[in-house]
Formats: C-alpha cells, sequence, structure tokens
C-alpha cells in the first residue's frame, strides 16, 4: 500500500529521514536503507538540506525505489525556478516516485556555498499549488500535459514560531494549495506542539491533512543548544537540556528523550502520525521504533528472530 493509499485510509503512519552523502556514491544510499526497510511508511530524503551540496534527492530516491523503499524527495524552492521545479516535479513521477515535501529552503548563507544565488521564484505554498496543477495535468503556463505525473504532495509545518495564529493560518494555506500531508519541525517543547494541535482541531485541518510530528533525536547537549540557536521557532525545554548535561551517557539519554517524545505524541488527538529526523543517525531507527510501540508486528516478529539465532549462536 502506498503512502498517499494510507493517508487515505486513516491510519497512524511513520516517516524517517535520510541524508544522502556529499558524493556520488550510490552505495552509501544503499547501506543507509536497510535500518527502514519494513519499518517505515516513506523515507525523506533531503534536498541540500543546510544548503549544503550533496547527492541529488531523486537520484537517493530513485536509489530507494531500487531497494523496495517508498521515497519522500524534499524540493526546495531555493535552488530553481518553476521551469526547473516543474520539471522535477514531472521527472521523479516518471520514475515512479511519487512523494514530495515541498520546502522553501534554508537560506544558503547557512550552508558551504553562502556566496551561492538564491531563487525562490515561487514559495512553499506556491509549489505545493503547481504539484497538485501538474497532478490535474496543467502546467503553470495553462498549457496542458498529455500525461500528467502522480504526485502526492507534502509541507512543512513549524507550531512554534510566533505567533501561534499565523502557524495556524499558513497551515490552512498550504491545506487548501494541495496538501495531503504535513510534517512538523522537531518537537522539544510538547505543552507548546499540544496548544498548536489543539487550534489545527478548532480549525477542523486535522480532518483535511494528516499531521506528522517532527521527532529529532540528539547525541549531546550541543545538539541541542545549536537546535535552539540556529532553527528558528525551536524551544528547547530547560529540564531536557539539564537531562543531557547530566547524563552519563548521552546518546542514550538522547533516545530516552526521543522515545518518551513519542509516546506522548501518540496520545495527541487528531495526530496522524510521526516523522523521525535523526540527521545522519539513520542506524537508530528501528530501535526507536521499537521501543516506542512504532515497529510493526511483521518486523518485531523478523527481529526478535534475528535476535534469538543471534543468541544461540554466541
Amino acid at each position: 500500500m502506498s503512502l498517499s493509499q494510507k493517508i487515505d485510509t486513516g491510519g497512524f503512519l511513520f516517516t524517517a529521514e535520510l541524508g544522502p552523502p556529499k558524493s556520488c556514491n550510490p552505495d552509501a544510499v544503499r547501506k543507509k536503507s536497510v535500518h527502514f526497510k519494513n519499518i517505515v511508511d516513506g523515507v525523506n530524503i533531503t534536498d541540500n538540506q543546510t544548503a549544503i551540496v550533496r547527492l541529488s534527492s531523486i537520484a537517493a530516491a530513485k536509489i530507494l525505489v531500487d531497494e523496495g523503499l517508498e521515497p519522500v524527495v524534499q524540493m526546495t524552492c531555493r535552488d530553481r525556478n518553476r521551469l526547473a521545479l516543474q520539471s522535477d516535479l514531472i521527472g521523479m513521477s516518471a520514475l515512479g516516485i511519487e512523494n514530495v515535501l515541498c520546502l522553501t529552503g534554508d537560506h544558503q548563507r547557512f550552508g558551504n556555498h553562502p556566496e551561492a544565488k538564491n531563487v525562490f521564484d515561487l514559495d512553499s505554498i506556491q509549489l505545493i499549488a503547481t504539484a497538485r496543477m501538474l497532478r490535474m495535468g496543467f502546467f503553470l503556463s495553462g498549457e496542458q500535459m498529455k500525461r500528467p505525473p502522480s504526485l502526492c504532495i507534502g509541507g512543512a509545518a513549524n507550531p512554534f514560531a510566533d505567533p501561534l495564529e499565523f502557524r495556524v493560518l499558513r497551515l490552512a494555506k498550504k491545506i487548501k494549495a494541495g496538501a495531503q500531508f504535513i510534517q512538523t519541525q522537531p518537537v522539544f517543547d510538547l505543552d507548546r506542539f499540544k496548544t498548536w494541535m489543539n487550534r489545527v482541531r478548532e480549525e477542523g485541518l486535522d480532518k483535511k491533512v494528516a499531521v506528522l510530528a517532527g521527532v529529532m533525536p540528539v547525541k549531546s547537549v550541543r545538539a541541542l543548544t545549536y537546535m535552539e540557536d540556529q532553527v528558528p521557532g525551536i524551544f528547547i525545554p530547560r529540564e531536557l537540556i539539564s537531562r543531557m548535561k547530566k547524563a552519563e551517557n548521552p546518546k542514550e539519554e538522547g533516545v530516552k528523550i526521543a522515545v518518551e517524545t513519542i509516546l506522548c505524541l501518540k496520545e495527541v488527538k487528531g495526530l496522524r502520525g510521526i516523522h523521525l529526523m535523526p540527521l545522519m543517525w539513520e542506524s537508530i531507527t528501528p530501535r526507536i521504533a521499537e521501543e516506542s510501540g512504532l515497529l510493526r508486528k511483521d518486523s518485531a516478529a523478523g527481529r526478535n528472530t534475528l535476535s534469538g539465532k543471534a543468541k544461540k549462536t554466541s
């Protein structure tokens, strides 16, 4: 069953993120792919995240398709005008890739080519609308195409930036433009996220789109403070920073915090899933899925069988 079909059936979704290599090595993507097989409903491929050059998200997505996974191509407006965006959208569909997450993109000053010229011909809401128009069989020019792409369209949301009312309004605009699923910024402040979800439910938006809450396992207190300093709108509760500072094993504490966060989020009414953002720590995905109850029964049985075999042969 495709991600689009799973969205329509109303089940609880689990997606995760994969960072492509800073090279043309396809084996790097294949190696990471094993951490997602039979575990997630979709694998997001970042698109030059933080404005650092990496393997094309579409190329990496095709490798995942060949590995039996369902990719979600992240596509930013920073690097392409409307011609290139439309070309890539129909191109990925021609390769059998239908899921796209439409993003504005991190500013180039944060990356390894700060002198690069940005484009921003369209913004993320306009890109969502463009994808929807292409799916209906029309280019932005109004010209009709012979074979429209099959696209499942997603967008991002930041529940933590002020003002809250604007964040809900922006979500509504993305839904109106054609978004079928939404993945949020990583949740560290549960109270603020619940407040945002309350407003989302009050507006009836949870009935119109599948909202997936972002969860980011971190390895150190430095990673937490970096998120707070560099990501607009992110607030890290002091107790989380204190826990990481006091932890004898910060990585283990980071996993524990991520699992606790997921367990709390699963109780939030109207939430349709979890989006794990392991930031080049893809190997932790199966463990977090298992400990938070997101691992499918068939996957859990397979892992238990393998564990049993390992014990017998050790």
